[in-house]
């Protein structure tokens, strides 16, 4: 497993600190800050050895062999608690859900990838909601659309499976008040849009390499702010 190790009484200080993101470097089994939190928004290890090709043929997902660390993730933070996690209808989903959406992720720029030799393609992902999320504005859906299309993001950004902004921004617009979690913080979308909200947010990342995208996008974010 890469990333620091935590021993037992042993303080972490934070890899990125400004007024609304803290981020810590390291194993969220160990790194347990996140648990402070108010509400959980992340794209977790989907258990599918994702390796992609192309651009991306060098970032595979740690971790993502199993479900095991997504599972053991969720059971630390609890059922009842407001919760949004990302998946996909290929690895067993998660116990307890109280609601699934399903993010279009087609932008209409084509039917999205997977066998290239049959006649559909892979253009959605699944987000399981946790806990209660009560009505703030309106109503919505349970399909979401982005505006953005993500087929240059892992490219632009610098890793495998980033998630567009708008997306996660309408997810935390949408959340229970108080401050958001996210132990799988990747390239950092979620503490970027957390922070464009005026959210709090706690995040963890596992990858160096990546934690270090996630930073270099808050410390800009900060700039713009």
């Amino acid at each position: 497993m890469d990333g620091p190790h935590r021993a037992e009484g042993q303080v972490i200080k934070p890899y990125y600190q400004d007024d609304y993101v803290t981020l810590f470097l390291g194993s969220c089994l160990e790194v347990c800050d996140w648990k402070l939190a108010d509400v959980l928004i992340t794209d977790p290890p989907y258990g599918m050895a994702y390796v992609s090709s192309k651009t991306k043929r060098d970032r595979p997902i740690a971790g993502d062999e199993t479900t095991e660390v997504r599972d053991q993730m969720l059971s630390m933070w609890g059922s009842d608690k407001p919760a949004a996690v990302f998946g996909t209808w290929k690895a067993p989903r998660p116990v307890s859900i109280t609601n699934r959406l399903i993010w279009d992720k087609s932008d209409g720029t084509g039917p999205g990838m997977g066998d290239l030799n049959q006649c559909f393609g892979h253009s959605d992902e699944e987000i399981y909601l946790f806990g209660k999320w009560p009505k703030k504005d309106k109503r919505y859906g349970s399909v979401i659309r982005t505006s953005v299309g993500i087929s240059g993001l892992a490219t632009s950004i610098g890793h495998p499976t980033p998630k567009p902004l708008d997306i996660m921004q309408f997810l935390i617009a949408q959340a229970p008040d108080g401050v958001i979690a996210d132990p799988f913080s990747g390239s950092g979308s979620t503490l970027v849009a957390a922070k464009a909200l005026n959210r709090k947010a706690i995040g963890v990342e596992l990858e160096e390499r990546y934690c270090e995208i996630a930073a270099k996008r808050c410390s800009q974010e900060t700039l713009a702010l």
